[in-house]
């Protein structure tokens, strides 16, 4: 589908009202938006960026989805030594690190520092466990996500069952490294340490940094309503 089609795609969904999902669960409003569009996958085309990802959501909602990851060469600490000096059991009796990091320092003294072009992981102590250049990072999140549908739905629930009033439909492109320290100060966007002691070395799940998808055109240069 092209930008075009779904735009008058769109405007006829928003026409027929209220919707019930076809799906239950969180998935349901991606489910039913798809089906309504008729497309077996959520992309969409555009001239410009190729394929971009179709993403819908629940006005309102405090879901949250992974941006990216980025953990190739950003550790200051070794990770081994990070996880035993600063981690806590997991649900499974290992030792980890798997904290969301904010700018305000959690139970183990480790926090988000935001500087003007690099943001790091640290102990309230001074010491730097990792650390990322914010050029970088947008660098990383352009080339995951060049850009961006969002499609936005109130929703309410019916005898057990969820409806849907499709309200907006939005085209999100470009990013900046001042955007992301914005955002990353402002906490829409959250950084998530995902690693665990595997006795021999430190196993990472890759860094994740992730963000309010209520909130997702604040990461972005150009914000355009289709």
């Amino acid at each position: 589908m092209i930008i075009d089609e779904f735009v008058q795609a769109f405007n006829k969904i928003k026409q027929l009202g209220w919707v019930k999902s076809k799906r239950r669960g969180p998935t349901g409003i991606g489910y039913t938006l798809e089906r309504l569009l008729g497309l077996s996958e959520n992309n969409i085309a555009l001239p410009d960026l190729g394929e971009i990802e179709l993403k819908a959501h629940r006005i309102g909602s405090s879901t949250m989805i992974t941006l990216f990851t980025f953990n190739r060469k950003v550790w200051k600490m070794n990770p081994l030594q990070a996880i035993r000096k600063y981690g806590t059991l997991d649900a499974q009796g290992r030792l980890g690190l798997y904290f969301t990091m904010s700018r305000t320092p959690n139970s183990a003294g480790l926090f988000l520092f935001v500087e003007e072009q690099r943001i790091s992981i640290r102990h309230i102590s001074g010491e730097v466990l990792a650390e990322w250049q914010l050029s970088a990072l947008a660098e990383r999140f352009q080339k995951k996500i060049p850009a961006l549908i969002l499609v936005s739905a109130f929703s309410e629930t019916r005898k057990d069952e969820e409806w849907f009033l499709f309200d907006r439909a939005q085209l999100l492109s470009g990013t900046s490294p001042d955007i992301l320290r914005s955002q990353l100060i402002s906490g829409n966007v959250l950084v998530d340490l995902r690693l665990h002691d595997k006795i021999s070395h430190a196993r990472n799940h890759g860094t994740g940094f992730r963000a309010y998808v209520e909130k997702l055109p604040w990461l972005f240069n150009s914000v355009r309503d289709l």
